[in-house]
């Protein structure tokens, strides 16, 4: 009697690539089933890789939920840009995003022309359908195969509602290798307590801050501890953000501190969930003038 072989587990490492703010971190939160990425409609919120699970009987994705690539202004910008590119060669699939409700434009065009130089299998997901119309989507699916390059897949998808992500991960999943678990099963991100603390409080801040501030701001966990107190255990975490202006520090923090505080607090909740374990933040503004624009800076805060 013929007894058919289990089929081969596969996994490998997928980047997500685009221009800013065309919902890679949306889609990576979408595609594990929980939150590993902060959100924001601001661009360039994404600054590191940020690692995202997803662990079936068959298959594993990492998820490189990369920086959005853009024409940088600063010292910053150039080194998230090359944060981007790098992934390219190193991973099994590429996912290339862009946006439905928006012409296809130079940003685009200038990440195709990065991905068209390497061999890699390039799936292209164009996000935001429950933002366009019909039309409109296969215009861009038109345009994408004749003016972008030639793609593995073409997806429509909406990261937010989750329309046709199970079609795009098994685009994806159906272009992985054979391979081990990488990950443990049940973790579904590979960032520590402290950097998620500091990513959940900037993304606080950035709801409420001016335009001008978004990108003057880089927050840190300094400093990090368990403790058991008489109500059970408790993380401690001592965060600080960092501006480049003392006026910028007035704006963080708010009258009476009320935006830190509120910033703090929602982060803390969020913070609670994702951990299941009580936290206490210890939240402090710093002003350290252009460090956007100064290695040593960047060196020192991980860009």
């Amino acid at each position: 009697m013929n007894v058919s072989a289990e089929p081969e587990f596969r996994s490998g490492f997928v980047s997500l690539v685009g221009r800013p703010n065309v919902g890679k971190s949306t889609l990576v939160n979408r595609i594990v089933g929980r939150k590993v990425s902060i959100v924001s409609d601001r661009p360039q919120t994404t600054r590191t890789q940020v690692r995202g699970v997803r662990t079936t009987p068959a298959t594993q994705l990492v998820l490189l939920d990369t920086p959005g690539i853009h024409r940088p202004r600063t010292l910053l910008g150039e080194r998230t840009n090359e944060r981007a590119l790098t992934t390219l060669r190193e991973v099994d699939v590429v996912c290339f995003m862009i946006e439905a409700n928006a012409p296809i434009g130079p940003g685009d065009r200038y990440v195709a022309e990065r991905l068209n130089a390497v061999e890699t299998p390039v799936v292209l997901a164009v996000n935001k359908i429950d933002a366009a119309t019909r039309e409109a989507v296969g215009e861009h699916l038109a345009v994408a195969g004749t003016e972008l390059g030639d793609f593995a897949a073409y997806v429509p998808i909406s990261a937010r509602a989750g329309t046709g992500v199970e079609t795009l991960v098994g685009e994806l999943e159906a272009r992985l290798p054979p391979g081990p678990h990488y990950y443990p099963e049940g973790v579904v991100t590979d960032q520590p307590e402290g950097f998620l603390a500091a990513e959940l409080v900037r993304e606080q801040l950035l709801k409420v801050a001016r335009e001008e501030l978004p990108h003057s701001i880089a927050v840190t966990t300094e400093e990090m501890e368990d403790r058991e107190t008489t109500d059970g255990p408790l993380l401690a975490l001592h965060v600080v953000v960092r501006v480049e202006r003392e006026s910028q520090k007035g704006i963080v923090i708010g009258r009476g501190g009320a935006v830190l505080k509120r910033a703090g607090t929602d982060a803390r909740h969020e913070l609670e969930t994702l951990l299941g374990t009580r936290v206490h933040l210890d939240l402090r503004v710093k002003v350290d003038p252009d460090w956007q624009r100064k290695p040593g800076a960047l060196d020192r805060l991980g860009f």
